[in-house]
């Protein structure tokens, strides 16, 4: 897909974070349209919080997906996912220098005064950069998921994957937020596990509602309460956690030895 095609359907979709899923899945040649209308509440940075771009999230949900279908298993999977995501995230940042949505927006979306400037005079600074980093994200997501599987390990968890289990996601849905994992790629931003049970409920409301966009979706809201609630008005994964994650097996011990249990928790309870 042509860069200025990208602009176009970023216009058509809604949000950043549901264009690039749809991208990357026709990059690798699937499909998968509840899916895709799901990721629309991760734009804005989670529920417009301000965190991770939601085209980060998006392309994420996808190599999530395709690392399912080209994996031997649900560790190798999750390990293919993490990596990948990592390159999307060193691509992002090259061409950015930073993840946040609220950083590349100058936008607060809580407030109603900068929302609607946003709406008026900065939404071209999402579209031409959706233009200039497509090409560019689905040559990372190529990349990412060319790793030699037989290096990867084999047993690995992620946080997000294991809230959708519980949740009840197959084991291609618990895939594809695989990448979530430490705050997206293990980058200590935003809580992947929150952004993962946000999709999730997303998703089953999207296959209650037909053709309708999810940005707003009211079991999105009840997520993000009961996660605030419960812990506060912290997001970031590196505080909430206490530590950073550096390596896959880092996090995967972290996730075995019950380190995500609290917030996990809070989000398979709504």
């Amino acid at each position: 897909m042509q860069p200025q095609s990208t602009k176009k359907l970023f216009k058509k979709l809604g949000t950043c974070s549901r264009t690039f899923f749809y991208l990357l899945n026709r990059e690798f040649g699937h499909l998968s349209e509840n899916e895709e209308r799901a990721a629309d509440p991760l734009a804005g940075g989670i529920m417009q919080k301000g965190h991770q771009c939601g085209m980060l999230w998006g392309a994420a949900l996808a190599v999530g997906a395709e690392a399912h279908r080209r994996a031997n298993g649900s560790g190798q999977a999750t390990a293919l996912a993490i990596g990948a995501t990592r390159h999307i995230m060193r691509s992002f940042r090259e061409r950015t220098n930073t993840a946040s949505c609220r950083a590349i927006t100058g936008t607060d979306f809580s407030k109603k005064f900068q929302m609607w400037r946003y709406m008026l005079f900065r939404t071209h600074r999402c579209f031409n950069l959706a233009e200039k980093w497509a090409p560019e994200a689905v040559q990372a997501a190529v990349e990412g998921l060319g790793q030699e599987q037989e290096s990867l390990p084999q047993e690995a968890l992620s946080c997000a994957s294991e809230t959708t289990r519980k949740m009840g996601a197959t084991g291609e849905e618990a895939s594809m937020v695989a990448g979530f994992a430490g705050g997206l790629g293990l980058s200590g931003h935003g809580c992947g596990a929150l952004a993962a049970a946000i999709w999730m409920k997303s998703l089953a409301w999207a296959r209650e509602n037909p053709g309708q966009m999810a940005f707003t979706n009211p079991e999105a809201k009840a997520v993000l309460e009961a996660f605030t609630e419960a812990m506060g008005p912290e997001m970031e994964c590196h505080k909430i956690c206490g530590r950073r994650f550096e390596t896959v097996e880092e996090h995967t011990a972290f996730v075995r030895d019950g380190g995500c249990e609290e917030v996990m928790e809070v989000l398979t309870g709504v």
